[in-house]
């Protein structure tokens, strides 16, 4: 794993130590300054309970075209990770009209209006049967948590870690490289969007590119350089989930961490257990 030499320079926009040129940098968490935390009204990346978007698409594996369709969901459900009361996002995850993961992840927003991600569990499945799960929290086995979206997105800011687990080599990083982006997609056009490349310190010049509108989040899914898999997704669906539709997602969410803890002893176990807001 490579190491950071971390610099004593504070990057005022974002609070962060500023590491060695075109390293991604570990910004400067305080679980002091989440007094408001699951209030998430980035308007970058604005997470109210029951919103659920979908995004359907395309992507390529072992050679072949396969479809792609991401639900996200922010259920009404909060833990505590760090001190921090966070959001619970359920994210199921399908491949060719199959469920391939069912992932429950972790938000909150610092008193700076900047949104953070404490971890997650990603629950594989193959034919409808639970397979393996590699989940991190912040906290646990040296597990720390990551800026999500700044709440003012500069150009020429550095790159920055979305979260570390090293315990599964969770280590995704991104960076702003455009402003003012257009984009059209099944639920609407968009214009003057923030274009954010996301990869990991396993990659070599591949990148996930996606496109955020204010007042909505990701729209838009691409990519750039040598990423293998190639995907492709649009919004195709942005909705406030019903009061029923919500209580079902968030029941879902807690069986999904109900199985957590049972495969989880060393890390999943250890955290604190989900609650309805």
């Amino acid at each position: 794993m490579k190491l950071f030499r971390i610099l004593s320079l504070a990057f005022i926009t974002l609070g962060v130590l500023a590491t060695a040129q075109n390293e991604p940098i570990f910004v400067d968490f305080d679980s002091s300054q989440f007094n408001k935390s699951i209030t998430i009204d980035n308007e970058w990346m604005p997470m109210q309970p029951g919103s659920h978007w979908v995004f359907d698409g395309t992507a390529v594996e072992d050679g072949e075209t396969i479809s792609r369709r991401i639900e996200f969901t922010i259920t009404n459900l909060t833990k505590e990770i760090e001190g921090v009361n966070t959001v619970v996002a359920l994210i199921n995850d399908y491949t060719n009209d199959e469920l391939t993961e069912a992932e429950i992840a972790f938000y909150a927003q610092d008193d700076s209006g900047n949104v953070w991600y404490f971890g997650e569990f990603p629950a594989e499945y193959e034919e409808g049967e639970f397979v393996a799960a590699k989940p991190w929290i912040a906290g646990i086995a040296e597990a720390k948590p990551g800026l999500k979206m700044s709440s003012n997105p500069e150009l020429n800011t550095p790159s920055y870690f979305q979260g570390w687990g090293p315990g599964v080599d969770w280590n995704d990083f991104a960076k702003v490289m455009e402003i003012g982006k257009e984009v059209c997609v099944p639920v609407n056009c968009f214009s003057d969007l923030i274009a954010i490349h996301e990869s990991s310190l396993g990659e070599e010049n591949a990148f996930q590119v996606k496109l955020y509108a204010r007042g909505i989040g990701d729209v838009h899914v691409s990519w750039v350089g040598e990423d293998s898999l190639q995907e492709e997704l649009e919004l195709t669906k942005f909705v406030q989930l019903t009061t029923e539709d919500l209580d079902n997602a968030s029941a879902y969410a807690l069986a999904i961490e109900e199985t957590a803890y049972e495969i989880s002893p060393d890390v999943y176990a250890l955290s604190t257990p989900s609650a309805l807001r």
